[in-house]
C-alpha cells in the first residue's frame, strides 16, 4: 500500500494539483471563493449562535467556549470525512477512461480526492484563526498537534474510499446507501452538541463514531490548550492502518474486474 504511493507520488501530486485547480477554473474568484464561502459561513454561525442563541462550549474543567470556533472546527473535519466517502463509490465510475484506455494506477484515485479534501480543510482552518481572532475567541499553540490529531482519521477515510471504490463500481446502489450513512454520521458525532449533555447510556455509541476522536481532540487542542490523549491516537491509528490495508487489499482484488462492468 505504501510503496504504490511513493512509486506514483509525482503522478499523484500533479493530478491533485489539476483537481483542485478544476475547482476554480473559469470563474473570476479563484481560489478567493474557497475563503468567501468559509467566511461567510463562518460570520452566519457567529450570528446565530454566538448572537441571538448566547450559545457557549463547555468541555471537560473548562466552563465555556466559543460555540461557533467549536461548531466550525467539528465542521471541517466532518467536511473532509463526508466529500471523501460520498464521491468514493462513484469514484471509479466517474473515471471510466483511466480504467479502459490507458495503464493507470487507480489505486491513486481515492488518495487524490483526499489530497483535496484536506487542501479545503487547510483554507478553512486559516479562516477559522482569523475569525477566532476577530471574535477575540482564545487560540492555543496545542492546536498544531491537529495534523497529528487528524492523521488517523485521514488514513481511515483511506482505506474506507478503496473499498467503497471498488464495491460501488459493481453495486451501483452502494451511493445511496453511503448518503444515508453520512447523514445519520453527522448527526451521531458530536458536531452540533456535547457528549456531555447526552444520556449516559448513548455516550458509548457515540464514542464509536469515527469522526468522535478527532472532533473531541481538536477542539480541546485550539480551544482550550490540551494535548492530544496520544495514547487513544495510537490505537485508533492502529486500527486505521489495519483498516486501509484491508480496503486497499480489496481494491486490488476487484480492480481486475473493472473493465468488464464498465
Amino acid at each position: 500500500m505504501i510503496s504504490a504511493l511513493v512509486r506514483n507520488r509525482e503522478l499523484l501530486w500533479a493530478l491533485s494539483k489539476r483537481e483542485i485547480a478544476a475547482r476554480f477554473k473559469g470563474s473570476y474568484g479563484g481560489l478567493s471563493w474557497y475563503v468567501i464561502q468559509n467566511l461567510l459561513l463562518l460570520a452566519l454561525y457567529s450570528f446565530v449562535f454566538g448572537s441571538l442563541f448566547k450559545s457557549r462550549w463547555a468541555q471537560g474543567e473548562h466552563v465555556q467556549g466559543n460555540y461557533t470556533i467549536a461548531l466550525f472546527t467539528g465542521l471541517i473535519l466532518f467536511n473532509i470525512f463526508a466529500e471523501c466517502i460520498n464521491r468514493a463509490p462513484t469514484l471509479i465510475l466517474s473515471n471510466a477512461n483511466y480504467v479502459k484506455k490507458v495503464v493507470f494506477p487507480l489505486e491513486i484515485l481515492p488518495v487524490i480526492q483526499l489530497v483535496t479534501a484536506v487542501f479545503n480543510a487547510i483554507i478553512a482552518i486559516f479562516v477559522l484563526v482569523a475569525m477566532a481572532i476577530f471574535l477575540n475567541a482564545p487560540m492555543h499553540w496545542q492546536g498544531l498537534w491537529i495534523p497529528v490529531i487528524l492523521l488517523p482519521l485521514l488514513i481511515l477515510i483511506l482505506g474506507l474510499s478503496w473499498f467503497l471504490a471498488a464495491l460501488g463500481t459493481y453495486v451501483r446502489d452502494v451511493n445511496q446507501v453511503v448518503a444515508l450513512v453520512i447523514s445519520a454520521t453527522m448527526f451521531l458525532s458530536p458536531l452540533f452538541y456535547q457528549i456531555s449533555t447526552l444520556p449516559q447510556k448513548a455516550r458509548p455509541y457515540i464514542r464509536l463514531n469515527p469522526l468522535t476522536i478527532p472532533m473531541e481532540e481538536a477542539r480541546g487542542a485550539l480551544m482550550f490548550g490540551e494535548l492530544p490523549d496520544f495514547e487513544v491516537l495510537a490505537i485508533y491509528l492502529g486500527i486505521s492502518l489495519v483498516l486501509a490495508a484491508l480496503g486497499f487489499a480489496f481494491f486490488q482484488k476487484a480492480r481486475k474486474g473493472f473493465p468488464d462492468v464498465l
